[in-house]
Order: structure tokens, then C-alpha cells, then sequence
């Protein structure tokens, strides 16, 4: 056996060397103390339990972005919070995906929906951007063709007078809090499967099973 494979074999023993690049998961929301609680941050709060359960921590400064690099099942992870502001998501990850190198289907985004219900996730291999600005941003920035897995977290549908921009930056009722919490573990979750096992295992496993 060359000297080559005996490196390579020892090197994925110990979890060193990527398998196929990095994975890349961006979690969407606004920057600043304001807007932390709010319904459109979910996708961050979903980056928070993600560096929790992986040791990750997301503090530097890069790409418009905080982000955190680590490794998780043999991949190199970069988790992304952009600090664009939502509207502006798409400046953010396309520099990270130009960066890394990595391949969109090597990317997941998570964010909220207000099409689905409070508490619930859904689990996507590719979609379009719908009403969410950030998911359009993302699409404007690396092209409608970029096809990548993507984590819906349901906040409820707005109440019929109130415009949907204005209810995506409320915060929860302390009645809701306890939903939420468990979908945005559950989205964290999720994402973490989507590396182990691939998307369709990951949406076997955490979709809601039809009836």
C-alpha cells in the first residue's frame, strides 16, 4: 500500500479531509438585538443550536457574515449568519459559496415560512423563493438555477389586517414560545441529518408524514 492511501485512510480515521468540499449551512434573519426574537430570525436561532450541539462557535467576521468553521461527520461545517440584513442574504452567501468553493446542492439554508404551521418544518431538496426576501435575495445573487436543500420553519400565517412585512418582525406570544423552540430544535436537527445522511433519509426522517 503506497505511502499516499496509508495518509488518506489515517486521515479519515481521525476525521481530517473532506469528503467532498465543505458544507455550508446559512441560517437567515437580521442583525442586532432588535430583531433577535422576532419571527424573521428563526433561521438564526437555528445557527445558535446548531453551534451548540456541534461545539461550533459562530464569532468571526467574514463574507458580511458571522460565521463559524468546524467539523461535523467528516465534513468541514461552515455555519453562516449574514449580516446584511434580509433582503440583502444573496451578497452574503454568494461570497461564502465563492470562497469555499462549495457546490450549491452543498448548501443548506435555513428560514421562516409563514405558509407553514407554527412549530412545524419542512424539509426541501430545491424550491422556488416564494414571498421570502431573503430566499429571493439568495436567488437573485447566485441564479434561479442554483439548486440547494432548504429547512422551512412554520410561523404562522399573518393575521388578515396586518401586512406580511410588518408580521414577520413581531415576536412570539409567550404561548407560542414553547412551539418554536421545539421546531427551530427540530430544523437544527434536521440540518445536522441532511450532512449525515443525505436529503432524502433527512426528509424521511423529520417531514411530517402524509396521512
Amino acid at each position: 500500500m503506497s505511502t499516499k492511501k496509508i495518509t488518506d485512510i489515517f486521515s479519515r480515521l481521525i476525521g481530517g479531509g473532506d469528503r467532498e468540499g465543505a458544507w455550508l449551512v446559512v441560517g437567515l434573519g437580521n442583525p442586532g438585538d432588535g430583531y433577535a426574537a422576532t419571527r424573521h430570525n428563526v433561521g438564526f436561532r437555528a445557527l445558535d443550536r446548531i453551534s451548540e450541539s456541534t461545539g461550533i462557535p459562530i464569532q468571526k467576521s467574514k463574507f458580511k457574515s458571522l460565521i463559524g468553521e468546524g467539523r461535523y461527520a467528516n465534513n468541514k461545517l461552515v455555519l453562516i449568519k449574514p449580516q446584511t440584513f434580509m433582503n440583502l442574504s444573496g451578497d452574503a452567501v454568494r461570497q461564502a459559496l465563492g470562497f469555499y468553493k462549495a457546490e450549491t446542492e452543498r448548501m443548506i439554508v435555513i428560514y421562516d415560512d409563514v405558509d407553514i404551521d407554527l412549530g412545524k418544518i419542512r424539509l426541501r431538496p430545491f424550491g422556488g423563493a416564494g414571498s421570502h426576501n431573503g430566499m429571493r435575495s439568495i436567488a437573485d445573487y447566485i441564479g434561479e438555477e442554483g439548486k440547494f436543500p432548504r429547512i422551512r420553519v412554520g410561523i404562522g400565517r399573518q393575521p388578515q389586517a396586518m401586512e406580511l412585512r410588518d408580521y414577520v418582525l413581531t415576536r412570539f406570544k409567550p404561548d407560542e414560545e414553547e412551539l418554536v423552540k421545539a421546531a427551530i430544535n427540530n430544523a437544527a436537527a434536521a440540518a445536522l441529518d441532511i450532512i449525515r445522511y443525505g436529503v432524502e433519509r433527512a426528509m424521511n426522517n423529520n417531514n411530517p408524514k402524509k396521512r
